[in-house]
């Protein structure tokens, strides 16, 4: 068995949902929040290997910072992205789990010599941004995530 850090510091855990406005307000109830919206995705344009850019991009997040992780929340619009497909086939429920890595690029090929297949990636021109792994059917039962942030 290969030891690896790809995947020991978790950074936030995403749920798919229906009705973000209905799932923020359930959570507040609840005490989890405050809900802050997500930066656009725009950004990735320049870089991004996903089914659909266009509705890629138009993925709607909120999140909010808990002691120690974050909670994601994601409402995804019609076209073709994973988290779609995940709400059309699975319903609402936990589509990913996303770790920090210090760089992308090469915790991206280390995944590769793991033998772990992209799914989905983007970068922004300064190398910080995300990939996503084809885990979910493959013992994990959710996709795992690298992303890695530069100032």
């Amino acid at each position: 068995m290969t030891k690896t850090d790809l995947f020991q510091t978790l950074h936030h855990v995403c749920v798919v949902v229906r009705e973000m406005e209905k799932s923020v307000a359930y959570y507040e109830s609840i005490g989890v929040g405050p809900w802050h919206p997500f930066p656009s995705l725009e950004a990735f344009r320049g870089e991004l290997d996903v089914p659909d850019a266009d509705a890629f991009v138009r993925l709607h997040y909120r999140y909010a910072n808990l002691g120690n992780v974050q909670l994601q929340l994601c409402a995804p619009p019609a076209g073709s992205t994973p988290q779609r497909e995940f709400l059309d086939t699975r319903g609402e429920g936990v589509f990913h789990l996303g770790f920090t890595v210090p760089d992308c690029d090469q915790a991206e090929a280390e995944a590769a010599a793991l033998g772990l297949a992209i799914r989905m990636r983007g970068r922004l021109p300064n190398r910080s941004g995300f990939t996503y792994f084809d885990t979910a059917d493959k013992g994990a039962g959710v996709t795992l995530e690298i992303r890695a942030s530069k100032a």
